[in-house]
């Protein structure tokens, strides 16, 4: 028993390791023994509230998959999207997919950081409410309010999570048009171009707003311009509204 006790302690400790392979193996590690020693859950539980801010991911992440995520879990969760290691964030990012396919309220935490959230925590939320599933109302209201976002990484995520929702209707490819032709970011308008070619049967305005891009000065603009072209050829002719 003080064997498995010092195991225990050993496994815990390790999730503040410095090299995240070691920390992985320590979190496999403990969720497998938690199934069979729930002192396990326990002791991760104290020390969720104990330990420093920086280091309760690892701790978080544990918990969320040994049984349904706590509050206080999924609060550590939501700040670990906003880390700047970009392993850790997809980590989480990752988990919270999973649990978002079968816990509302993680859905509903995602949805609440596109509005509160910085912008890493705005991209990484927009992200997995994609993965989770697309044909949630919500999450298609939030993407389309998110292609206004004030930064333009958050808007690349937007524009390009698009093509996973079943129609964006015409407003939506309206919209999309207008992020194409006056995005003060070239990266959300090279984004915008193919995404324009992706989504339905491009009309003639579209049409002619690539054709014009594919002549432009800025060579990553008409490059995207041009590739979004050959698609919209390979899609044949507009269909008649």
């Amino acid at each position: 028993m003080k064997e498995d006790s010092e195991q225990i302690a050993s496994l815990i400790s390790s999730l503040n390791h410095p090299d995240k392979k070691v920390i992985r193996q320590a979190a496999d590690s403990l969720i497998s023994m938690a199934l069979h020693r729930p002192e396990v859950i326990q002791r991760l539980n104290d020390l969720l509230s104990e330990a420093p801010e920086g280091s309760r991911w690892p701790i978080a992440y544990v918990l969320a998959q040994i049984g349904s995520p706590s509050s206080a879990c999924l609060h550590v969760l939501k700040e670990a999207l906003d880390t700047r290691d970009p392993d850790i964030r997809w980590a989480v990012g990752l988990l919270l997919v999973r649990l978002g396919k079968s816990h509302v309220d993680v859905v509903a935490l995602m949805l609440d950081l596109l509005k509160t959230g910085t912008a890493t925590q705005r991209r990484m939320a927009l992200y997995c409410l994609r993965d989770v599933g697309p044909e949630d109302k919500s999450f298609q209201q939030a993407l389309l309010e998110s292609l206004r976002d004030a930064d333009p990484l958050v808007r690349v995520a937007a524009v390009t999570s698009l093509k996973f929702l079943p129609k964006i209707g015409k407003d939506g490819l309206d919209f999309l048009l207008h992020l194409f032709l006056s995005d003060p970011d070239s990266r959300v308008r090279r984004t915008a171009a193919l995404s324009l070619a992706q989504l339905g049967a491009p009309s003639e305005e579209i049409r002619a707003a690539l054709k014009d891009a594919s002549r432009s000065d800025d060579p990553q603009l008409k490059k995207a311009a041009t590739a979004a072209l050959d698609l919209v050829e390979k899609k044949g002719p507009t269909l008649p509204e």
